[in-house]
């Protein structure tokens, strides 16, 4: 009987010991992951900043640049600013094949891009 005891109190403990394991791993794993996310998000903050800078600077030289042309500096700022409002309605309509599918997707890639590599080895 003491046989069975001890049996059982040593898989009670090595179960114990797996579940630990496996919940370690877990919490691994998740931060990992999150990480990755968070990584990606800064990256794609920063590069959206300096896109952003380069569209502002951009635009002003050729608001200058029209006004210069037309001989009237508002003329080309109003230009610029209807060009950039056309380009916003472009982007909003089409804001889900351009912007929300490519972020869902990357999201997703980079969280199960571990396990297609454990799956691929």
């Amino acid at each position: 009987m003491e046989k069975i005891i001890t049996g059982a109190e040593e898989i009670a403990g090595t179960l114990k010991d797996y579940l630990h394991t496996r919940i370690e791993s877990v919490k691994l794993g998740v931060a990992e992951k999150s990480s990755a996310v968070i990584a990606n998000l800064v990256a794609g903050a920063f590069v959206a900043a300096v896109f952003f800078f380069f569209l502002l600077f951009s635009g002003i030289a050729l608001s200058f640049a029209l006004g210069e042309w037309l001989h009237a500096t508002w003329a080309g700022f109003l230009i610029t600013a209807f060009i950039y409002l056309l380009l916003g309605i472009i982007c909003w309509k089409a804001r889900a094949k351009w912007i929300q599918l490519p972020v869902m997707n990357a999201i997703i890639r980079s969280l199960y891009k571990k396990e297609e590599e454990k799956q691929h080895e």
